[in-house]
């Protein structure tokens, strides 16, 4: 499914360029596939065809939406495996991982599919009987959708799914790392029977090429962004000029605390979730492993023992926990962490290598301050950084010390504790004894500049709505 050209109006194209751009595997630097450079005048004709479609797509009865969405889920279940394949030749997680995003991915577009035909509206009890108050919910319009690498499926799906059931139209912008992904999801929903124009995926090699349309065309009512925190603050302000309704799905700086009354078998598998899984790349990756000071030898000790299992390599290999990061930059990021952590004072335990210039060891390091970059940087690796905490009290003002507040996890058996701790923590999202918290039906969203906006569940549906009052006034 390595598919090259870009998917606008219902059919594979190649860019009006001219011109195509390598898609490499992490793992080895090999060319997975050459992809059309979209232009302008690609884009422009994305938005054509979405602006096209939107007023036959929007009538159609959401239950009519709603099926067809179900028909691309069994396409996209049926096609699993080659999608995984697809997705870890570009992005580099191990395969396993790679079938469990497509899963996952899946799951948003069957659950959107069931709660599109739930867009209630409301009657309001007017203040007089010669009034009566009704309120209904709209598409927005044509939205322009801008997704990461690190989950290229997951990341489509949840933002198409809701857009599409509520009557939207969607021109999608992928990575430029993980183009392939995209496209191979647009032409399944195509087989699926979602009309031509309805989803329209386009791969521009600069980002600016795609902003530049989006921003400045008004057919294009809603943008939604997943991604870095400034690249966010960056589109806020240029989505203002025409006051563009916008989600905002930002980096992460998240806390993982185990208290001393903690079951520490439990909250040792959910850290390896937590942190490790797609090799740390997730933006609600545990980035400040907060331990009691109680518990902190019998944790680490069996941490270190999880640890040492894990095995990098390339990510169709059998056995592969951890695959390659997605670039040298984001390795030469990560060694830069490192060698300031162990400059101010921090102890590695375990890993703390790089390997071929690709992967980054699983590294377990210990007496991490506020001082280094760890504390304040987005890690997006494989690298558990250590605080040891006595004071509750305390603990929160750390926790909450970063303009990041996407998610939080922690673990007691202290009921009490368990609100107490949910409420203070200044994060959209927090995992309760669990270090797995995403789902589809769940709202997926942070404060502070981890963004505004919900994804999945019934308010990821009213991202793509506006609602409409109506006041009727009887004889």
């Amino acid at each position: 499914m390595k598919r090259s050209k870009m998917y606008i109006d219902g059919e594979m194209r190649d860019s009006n360029t001219g011109s195509t751009f390598e898609v490499y595997n992490p793992a080895d630097g090999a060319v997975v596939s050459e992809v059309s450079k979209a232009g302008v005048k690609d884009v422009r004709s994305a938005v054509d065809a979405a602006s096209a479609a939107f007023g036959t797509w929007s009538a159609i009865p959401a239950s009519r939406r709603c099926s067809l969405l179900r028909k691309w889920h069994r396409k996209i279940m049926a096609n699993r495996d080659q999608l995984a394949e697809t997705m870890t030749l570009e992005q580099g997680k191990p395969i396993a991982e790679a079938k469990g995003e497509i899963s996952y991915a899946a799951s948003f577009v069957r659950w959107f599919s069931e709660e599109g035909v739930r867009a209630y509206g409301e009657t309001i009890p007017a203040p007089t009987t010669k009034s009566r108050f009704v309120t209904i919910r709209q598409p927005v319009g044509v939205a322009a959708l801008i997704t990461p690498w690190n989950f290229p499926a997951a990341m489509i799906t949840r933002k198409v799914a809701p857009a599409l059931a509520a009557g939207c139209t969607v021109v999608i912008k992928p990575s430029e790392e993980t183009p392939l992904s995209a496209l191979a999801l647009a032409e399944l929903a195509g087989e699926a029977g979602i009309p031509p124009g309805v989803i329209n995926v386009v791969t521009p090699k600069d980002p600016k090429v795609f902003s530049k349309v989006i921003f400045d065309d008004e057919r294009v009512r809603k943008v939604s962004f997943t991604g870095s925190i400034p690249v966010g603050k960056k589109l806020m302000e240029m989505a203002s000029g025409q006051l563009k309704k916008l989600s905002l799905e930002l980096g992460g700086n998240a806390p993982f605390i185990v208290f001393e009354d903690a079951d520490i078998d439990r909250a040792v598998k959910g850290l390896m979730t937590a942190k490790f899984r797609n090799g740390g790349q997730a933006c609600i990756a545990a980035n400040r492993i907060y331990l009691h000071r109680d518990i902190k030898f019998p944790f680490v000790e069996k941490l270190l023992g999880e640890v040492e299992k894990l095995k990098c390599g390339n990510g169709m290999e059998p056995g592969t926990n951890i695959g390659p990061l997605i670039n040298h930059s984001a390795v030469d990021k990560v060694n830069g962490l490192l060698w300031d952590a162990e400059d101010k004072g921090a102890e590695i335990l375990a890993g703390g290598s790089i390997l071929n210039k690709r992967w980054v060891q699983p590294t377990v390091m210990d007496n991490c301050s506020e001082e280094m970059e760890v504390f304040s940087e987005e890690i997006f690796g494989p690298v558990a950084a250590i605080y040891d905490f006595s004071d509750e009290g305390e603990l929160i003002k750390s926790a909450n010390r970063s303009p990041a507040g996407l998610a939080a996890y922690f673990y007691t058996r202290d009921v009490n504790r368990c609100w107490r701790i949910a409420e203070k923590l200044e994060t959209g999202m927090v995992g309760i004894n669990s270090g797995f918290i995403s789902d589809a039906s769940a709202p997926f969203g942070g404060v502070k500049e981890s963004g505004t906006g919900r994804e999945g569940s019934s308010y990821g549906l009213d991202e793509y709505q506006e609602i409409k009052y109506m006041s009727w006034g009887l004889d």
